[in-house]
């Protein structure tokens, strides 16, 4: 495990682990994997005379390249963890509402890969499967609610629920001890976690149920579609 895993000085000061090189490239082939299962799966569960197109690959990947670049640009930035976005959560979603539940977790688990490759440093291995893949991955839950009415305000409900949910989970578990004295752990990771997700939450639930929007987005949806 030495040439996976390294502890380097001052990477976080306080026992966190960075993913070596060698450790990063196989996350990276991890994530490649995860998106030609996703390709498969949506082949797989597509309408027999329906096929997966370049077109839906491309759409697919578009809004991973956007949600990465979103998350870059920050409103908030907290100390611990988590910040407000430019509606990253969002492109991540869309994909599940447009393709379902398989390729959608299976698409929102590559993308919480990805952003634990941005900054590879960890306390433990539960630690950044909750974080990471498990937290980013409940995104894909939007996929249930492909094809319902108002699906895309549904969809996007339930997977920033989910990854709440998982957040909250890493803060009492792996990060209860940062809880101001006198203050219960869960009600500490309720609190920290919610600060950064629901501002980001509450302002993209606005802005894509706003008529014109509400609409383009549909328009996209059509187009991401077709064979």
């Amino acid at each position: 495990m030495n040439n996976f895993f390294a502890t380097p000085e001052g990477a976080w000061g306080d026992g966190s682990v960075r993913v070596t090189a060698v450790g990063v490239l196989m996350i990276a082939a991890l994530i490649v994997a995860l998106l030609v299962i996703a390709a498969v799966l949506r082949h797989k569960n597509a309408e027999k005379k329906a096929k997966l197109t370049t077109r839906q690959l491309v759409f697919s990947a578009a809004a991973i390249a956007l949600a990465m670049v979103c998350s870059l640009i920050k409103f908030a930035d907290l100390p611990m963890g988590g910040s407000v976005t430019l509606f990253s959560m969002l492109f991540i979603v869309l994909i599940g509402y447009w393709y379902g539940p398989y390729v959608g977790i299976m698409t929102a688990v590559a993308y919480g890969l990805l952003q634990f490759v941005t900054e590879p440093i960890f306390y433990t291995l539960p630690q950044m499967l909750i974080d990471y893949p498990c937290a980013f991955g409940a995104l894909g839950l939007s996929g249930f609610f492909s094809g319902k009415k108002h699906g895309l305000l549904s969809g996007y409900i339930a997977g920033v629920l989910g990854r709440y949910l998982f957040a909250v989970i890493s803060g009492v578990v792996f990060f209860g001890a940062y809880a101001p004295e006198g203050t219960p752990a869960i009600l500490y990771s309720l609190g920290y976690n919610a600060s950064y997700l629901v501002p980001e939450a509450i302002l993209t639930l606005v802005i894509i149920s706003i008529p014109p929007v509400a609409h383009a987005l549909a328009e996209v949806k059509k187009q991401a579609l077709t064979a």
